[in-house]
């Protein structure tokens, strides 16, 4: 798929908790089509301390309204100062990169993971996959409550269960706790996870003993997005693979974990 690189304006920023935003970006031409799992390099203005492009998950895309939007999660000075842009700034995207998620059959009935940062393209996938919402269960973890984002617009699209380490909203202990997991895997036939690499790790195990599809959206360190800077190798069956061309999905199957 051709890349290109352009100029978006912002047209919001939304604060959801205490260290995620929501930002809505209009793109000056026609987007491609793009999948959940892709992502885009963002250029950081304003700052003399970050060089580098940053890649985010694409979290929302409207063909109608020609925008792009992501979930930024405040980890450093780059996504500090992203999320403090405003209605009206330009940002450079490099966009659409990657490789995405499998879209599933109409017959699937899928399990989609996510934590952290990985919540964006598992939220994505949800309304991408267009399956009834019997066949759809999202669970989410996080640390407290104050970590989640709201999601009662997906709550349409599929069942969603939180779970939070301190007990603070919905299941106490990690997503691999959850009895959605630990007594009723073996009811999907799919299972789609972007997050934490211990969580993507025991899932991946699970489902490779239960003999389930599966496929995980890693997040090595992606410096250029085009496969030259080689920071984001990954070992797998069929050699090294740069994650930000060959990912950043990847099914289980081919990784050596």
């Amino acid at each position: 798929m051709k890349k290109a690189v352009n100029d978006f304006i912002v047209l919001e920023n939304t604060a959801l908790n205490a260290t995620n935003y929501y930002i809505r970006l209009k793109s000056p031409v026609l987007l491609p089509e793009i999948s959940p799992g892709q992502f885009v390099n963002v250029e950081i203005k304003h700052t003399d301390e970050v060089f580098l492009r940053r890649p985010f998950s694409v979290f929302e895309v409207s063909q109608g309204e020609n925008t792009i939007s992501l979930l930024v999660k405040v980890l450093g000075k780059g996504s500090k100062t992203l999320s403090e842009a405003k209605a009206g700034d330009t940002i450079s995207l490099v966009y659409p990169l990657g490789k995405g998620f499998t879209k599933p059959q109409r017959t699937d009935r899928i399990l989609l993971i996510g934590g952290g940062s990985g919540v964006a393209p598992i939220l994505f996938l949800s309304k991408w996959s267009g399956l009834p919402k019997g066949n759809i269960h999202i669970l989410i973890g996080a640390r407290s409550n104050t970590d989640h984002i709201d999601t009662r617009n997906y709550s349409g699209l599929g069942e969603i269960s939180l779970t939070t380490e301190d007990g603070s909203c919905g299941f106490r202990g990690l997503v691999t706790e959850h009895p959605l997991f630990t007594d009723e895997i073996n009811t999907f036939n799919k299972i789609y996870t972007c997050g934490p690499l211990p969580m993507m790790k025991a899932i991946a195990k699970a489902a490779a003993r239960e003999n389930i599809f599966c496929e995980v959206s890693l997040e090595n360190l992606m410096a250029c997005g085009f496969g030259v800077c080689l920071c984001c190798i990954e070992p797998t069956t069929k050699g090294n693979l740069c994650v930000c061309t060959d990912g950043p999905v990847f099914n289980i199957n081919i990784l050596k974990w």
